[in-house]
Formats: C-alpha cells, structure tokens, sequence
C-alpha cells in the first residue's frame, strides 16, 4: 500500500517590496543554492527521484547548474528535457539510508528586459480566439491535473477584469492585483493538495494557490496561461544580518498576450510584473508538472523534511522583498514522496503527462 508524504509548510508573514540599489538596466548575477532533506524513522532501502532543480533559459536569463549533489550517492543518474522543455534529473539510490540529501547551486545572470505596454496588448477576446488554433499555447487554456474544467465560480471572479474589448495585458494585470488585495497570505489555511476552488471560496492560501487561482480564472474565458516554479530573491529586513537558507521557492503566472508579445510573467503573490528578484526554474500546465522533488522510497516510514534556499547577488543589490515578510517563503514545492512495502511497486514516478 502506497502512502503520500506532503511536503512540509510553515507559517510566513506578508511582504514588502524594498527600494533599489542598482541600475535597473543592469544584468544581475546570483549564486543560488537548494537543499532538500529528508530524515527517516526507519531504514529506506531504495529510492528513485526525479527533480525539476535546473534552470531553463528564458528571455532575460542564463542560467546553468554548478554542481548538483545527492547523498547517498545514486546508483544511476540520467538528465533529460521533460516535454516542455523544462530540464530534469532522475536518480536511483539503492544504498540503504536514515537520510536524503539533495543540493543543487546554480549560477544565474538576469538581464532586465523593458516592461511591456499592457495597454497595447489585444483585445481578450481575439486572443481567446485566436489561443485554440496557436499550437504552442493550446494546451494551456484545457484542463490540467490541478486544474479540472473552467468552473462558472472561476469565471465571475475574472469577469471583472475582463469588460468587454479590454486589453488582454491590462485585464491580467488587474487580476494579478485583485488577487494580492484580495487574498490573504496564510500558509496553515491550505495544503499542497488544496483544490484550486477550496483556495478561491477561502481567499486565502499561499503562492502555490494564489498562481492556480489566476491560471484558472483566465483559462475560465478560455485565455492561456501556464504556472512557473523559480525563486525570490530576498533581502534581510533593515538593521538585521541576512540569513542563511532564508530565500524562497516560489510561483507565479505567465500570460499569453499574443504573438506579437508573447508570454507575460506575473507574480499575483507580491501584485508585480516579474523582475529582478525572480529566477526562473520551471514553467508548465500547472504544480504538478514542475514540483521540484518527487519520487517513491522502500521503507522509511515517518519523516522529517527540511529545506533551504539561498539567493545571493555576486555584484551589486538589487530591489528584494525583505526576508522577514517574504510571501515566497512558507511552502517547500516539493511533490510527494510515495512509500511502498513493496520493491515492485519502488519505480519513479514519472512527471506530467
């Protein structure tokens, strides 16, 4: 019998952007390090992971993976690219351990790109229109594995972004606000596995559920939008040293503005246009085709998870969200690890779809 184990959650306050203190224009450059651990009350004999932790490049970023480490060491190892494009590892370890480690460092240079005229975006209707027949965009207004069909509560919450002949960037940037004002960051009022309408009726959650909200409110008046997994970069609150371990993992919202814009990145979490502070990892159809870890063990019984993230500037400091009120901060996006009792069901679980 198979048994999910959640990824661990803890309280976090609410954010507050800070001032700049580097060009705007500059090109950032971090060192950025995530270690995931997890410690069992019994022996595991064998497990078999497979992480989305290597960043993909996007417009805007050159990133790659420094070293990525596992203890104890994998019997087998093999890198691929997912059917989006997102790079993965997968890894098989059949040393019997009390504990799992994995550590991955990335080097990431972000170079800040003109905001885009949302006001000069398309109608929402022809995009609506046109996203049916765009090959690279149709998957992302259908159902997904965390987002069932459009539901009628999903669409009167977007309406009113929405009025008839508005600009597709400008609605969306409107939601993404409405979202912020509207919800309440509390990372004890959902769970990982918290339905996308559970987190609407409460107006509260996490990134996790205010970047599900968002995506499925667009696909309700069939526009296409699609989820990224990354990392916030933080910065201690003033008078305070920075702490270790203390960044975040994160998620938040592209938007498909038409070809002429293409993909729009939107953090409905801290009511921003992606910017510096953001480093992509992962995008997809929703959480479960980006979650960071996930895997089945032999054995291992209870556990205990922890994780931590470091982001840090090689050069100068850019604008951050303080690591104190960090809303990226409160959720470990790692998917569930699946115990089994038995080496035949011990296989990796394959991403989405």
């Amino acid at each position: 019998m198979s048994t999910p184990v959640p990824p661990e959650r803890s309280p976090s306050p609410a954010p507050s952007l800070a001032g700049a203190t580097a060009s705007p224009a500059a090109p950032i450059r971090y060192r950025c390090r995530h270690t995931t651990r997890y410690s069992y009350t019994v022996q595991v004999v064998s497990s078999q992971l497979i992480a989305h932790l290597g960043p993909r490049d996007v417009p805007g970023q050159r990133a790659h993976v420094v070293a990525l480490t596992v203890t104890p060491t994998p019997a087998v190892v093999a890198d691929r690219l997912d059917w989006l494009g997102n790079p993965t590892r997968y890894v098989a370890i059949d040393t019997p351990h009390l504990e799992l480690s994995m550590t991955v460092d990335l080097d990431v240079t972000l170079t800040p790109r003109p905001a885009p005229d949302l006001m000069a975006t398309p109608a929402w209707e022809e995009i609506a229109a046109q996203a049916p027949g765009q090959l690279a965009v149709a998957e992302f207004i259908e159902a997904s594995p965390r987002l069932p069909q459009p539901s009628p509560e999903l669409a009167a919450f977007a309406a009113a972004s929405f009025q008839a002949g508005r600009p597709i960037g400008a609605g969306a940037r409107d939601l993404t606000r409405r979202i912020h004002d509207s919800f309440t960051f509390d990372a004890t009022a959902t769970s990982v596995g918290t339905p996308v309408l559970e987190a609407l009726a409460l107006k509260r959650g996490v990134c996790q559920d205010f970047a599900h909200v968002m995506i499925g409110a667009l696909r309700a008046l069939g526009l296409p939008a699609r989820y990224v997994s990354g990392y916030l970069r933080t910065l201690p609150p003033p008078g305070q040293p920075r702490l270790e371990g203390a960044d975040a993992s994160h998620a938040w919202v592209q938007v498909w503005c038409g070809s002429d814009v293409g993909w729009v990145d939107m953090d409905p979490t801290n009511d921003t246009l992606v910017d510096r502070n953001h480093i992509t990892l992962a995008y997809g159809r929703d959480y479960d085709d980006v979650c960071p870890l996930r895997g089945v063990i032999l054995g291992g019984d209870a556990h205990a998870l922890s994780v931590s993230v470091d982001v840090e500037e090689v050069a100068d400091d850019p604008p951050a969200i303080t690591q104190a009120q960090s809303q990226g901060l409160g959720q470990d996006w790692n998917g569930p690890m699946v115990q089994t009792q038995t080496q035949s069901s011990c296989a990796p679980e394959p991403p989405y779809p």
